[in-house]
């Protein structure tokens, strides 16, 4: 049975769809999820099931709108996917002395030729990216929330369903996966 990792886009932030951690496990049990975890309040649940990411992806979305009148944009990858997203990481050394730190942004689809040239020509000496299939791979070396490629952006310019995760995050998405899997 496939291990999932959703990834719910802007939840809990600035005091927008708050979703408690518990509700939204009871929710993804209810749809007949199995070993369901969920990390942190940023939206991020761990789960079984034997259907495949496309409709799992529309099932969580169609619930959480139906139970909690929220209209939620939901990301999904295998356990096998981040882990392939952590070992393709073109930024294998970073310079913590320097404030160097590394996010993990995951499309919901893939993005155009034309909106991908478009978004190079954003390149700068600050923060760095490489998009790898349907995975943004920033190096930001000063604040994230100061960063230019912040998700917005980046769903702005490649028109497309984005969500970010932080490096730390990312790696113990995979541990609590193969821990409670």
């Amino acid at each position: 049975m496939p291990r999932y990792i959703a990834l719910l886009r802007g939840i809990n932030v600035s005091g927008q769809k708050i979703i408690k951690m518990d509700k939204l496990r009871d929710i993804f049990e209810s749809m007949g999820f199995q070993k369901v975890i969920t990390y942190i309040q940023s939206g991020n649940v761990i789960f079984n099931s034997d259907d495949g990411p496309d409709e799992v992806r529309d099932r969580i979305v169609s619930e959480l709108l139906s139970q909690l009148n929220f209209d939620i944009p939901v990301v999904i990858r295998t356990v096998d996917q981040f882990k392939e997203v952590v070992n393709q990481t073109p930024h294998a050394v970073i310079k913590t002395e320097e404030n160097e730190a590394r996010y993990i942004t995951f499309l919901s689809q893939q993005p155009s030729a034309e909106r991908l040239a478009k978004l190079e020509s954003f390149q700068n000496e600050v923060d760095e990216f490489q998009v790898i299939g349907l995975t943004v791979y920033l190096l930001i070396r000063k604040n994230y929330g100061e960063s230019k490629f912040n998700n917005n952006f980046l769903e702005k310019k490649l028109g497309v369903t984005a969500t970010t995760r932080n490096w730390e995050t990312v790696n113990k998405l995979i541990l609590l996966a193969e821990e409670g899997g």
